[in-house]
């Protein structure tokens, strides 16, 4: 089943951007590339790693790997091959989908929300941002949470500049801060 942002993308925002742009061929306009949410635990019961492994499957509708800890190191309490954090990595249509429930439900629901900084972009057209909690995402129930935990959320494209990639995001709806947004954009879609 082809996912509605990516039917959107291949139908519009392609064939416009290639238009409006020097490309010379529709496979250089950036596109997306994954979506990588990640968790770190720290040291916390083996019941967290699960609830939190459940949460992640019902976000993103995959399964989350576990990472573990390289060396021991003391100061943090650290052994080695001590689980520290759980990571899921989205391609294709679990990524589309992801995408769209993200823009289109968790971020609207977080309360007095100005919109997502401009500062992110790592200078390669990636973009990256944290949620401090789980609660955004319908998927979600409140009453079967046990701890609050955030996460990390990263958007690796295909841009090569944050220009690139601040357009190709803004196409897919992402909201940015409307007041550090100035004429950033390559087309009008």
């Amino acid at each position: 089943m082809v996912q509605r942002l990516h039917s959107y993308f291949l139908k519009k925002i392609l064939p416009e951007w290639y238009e409006a742009s020097d490309y010379h061929h529709p496979s250089q306009v950036p596109k997306l590339q994954k979506i990588v949410l990640n968790r770190g635990l720290g040291d916390v019961s083996e019941n967290i790693f699960d609830a939190s492994l459940q949460e992640f499957q019902k976000i993103t509708g995959q399964k989350a790997l576990m990472h573990y800890s390289k060396k021991s190191i003391a100061g943090f309490h650290l052994r080695k091959k001590m689980p520290i954090g759980i990571a899921v990595t989205l391609r294709r249509d679990f990524m589309y989908g992801f995408l769209d429930r993200l823009i289109n439900l968790a971020l609207p629901r977080i309360r007095d929300f100005p919109g997502l900084s401009l500062q992110s972009f790592d200078g390669c057209g990636n973009y990256n941002f944290g949620l401090d909690e789980q609660f955004m995402f319908p998927e979600i129930s409140y009453d079967h949470i046990q701890q609050v935990r955030g996460m990390d959320i990263a958007i690796v494209t295909t841009a090569q500049t944050d220009k690139e990639g601040l357009t190709l995001l803004q196409a897919f709806g992402m909201p940015f801060q409307k007041s550090l947004i100035k004429d950033t954009t390559y087309f009008q879609i």
